[in-house]
């Protein structure tokens, strides 16, 4: 009876560890492709809630007066953000009349639930090394007064933004995108994983399993074809972020 017992609970163990280590759902900009709504809004933030993805990704930049808004590009509407007023960013309306959303603004409607994660990336400044720092020096801010800390991921393309969120907030997570550091080189400067083009990773395979035997996250973007999906789940990454959430949530919940 008590090898019975023993043999149940080692069960129950791996099962639960095996639920734990299942590769997650990120939406890329949101749930936007298929749900008709404006990428990096707050729309598509709700419908990858509703969706139950794992992460909602979405993009920052600072206006010219140092206010934190939501979009991918530089640009919106032909309006350079970084060289423009919140007042008149603020002001522009997206194609469903969501205004352009601030981070304060995005993070306060990710803040109303519990399962999705906030992913954020934090845009290099195309004005100044120096802006980007204090972009990122805002945005953590923004995240700690708003006691979001515990639902926030931060990624960046630029590796100085990301040692610069490790040295201010020591207990967040972060993950580099550019794709040019191996495991080990991101892991001696306390890069808590990589977020790397899957094309990077088909070419260096073995990053994976090098991420995974330092216990660093292992993120893909943007993987929108089912056999990479596949591929990358095989492979046990731990995260891949993706256009399309409804084929991948199929995918990894089977």
């Amino acid at each position: 009876m008590r090898k019975l017992l023993t043999l149940g609970i080692l069960a129950q163990l791996t099962l639960s560890t095996i639920s734990f280590a299942q590769t997650k759902v990120v939406a890329h900009r949101g749930a936007f492709k298929n749900t008709g709504v404006p990428e990096n809004s707050i729309a598509a933030l709700k419908e990858a809630i509703k969706m139950g993805c794992d992460g909602s990704e979405f993009d920052v930049h600072m206006s010219a007066d140092s206010v934190i808004f939501v979009n991918h590009d530089a640009h919106i509407q032909g309006i350079a953000i970084e060289t423009t007023s919140a007042k008149d960013l603020a002001a522009i309306k997206l194609s469903n009349g969501e205004s352009l959303p601030t981070l304060e603004v995005y993070l306060k409607a990710g803040l109303k639930q519990k399962k999705t994660r906030l992913v954020l990336e934090l845009k290099p400044s195309a004005v100044s090394k120096e802006r980007g720092i204090a972009l990122t020096r805002r945005a953590v801010a923004m995240v700690n007064s708003l006691k979001a800390a515990s639902k926030v991921d931060y990624i960046s393309f630029d590796y100085d933004i990301c040692k610069e969120i490790i040295k201010i907030a020591p207990k967040a997570t972060v993950q580099y995108l550019a794709g040019n550091k191996t495991p080990a080189e991101l892991h001696a400067d306390g890069i808590h994983g990589f977020d790397y083009h899957f094309s990077v990773l088909r070419k260096n395979p073995e990053w994976i399993k090098e991420a995974k035997s330092k216990k660093m996250i292992t993120n893909v973007w943007t993987v929108n074809d089912e056999p990479d999906m596949d591929w990358l789940i095989e492979e046990g990454v731990s995260l891949i972020t993706t256009n399309e959430p409804e084929i991948l949530l199929k995918k990894v919940r089977k």
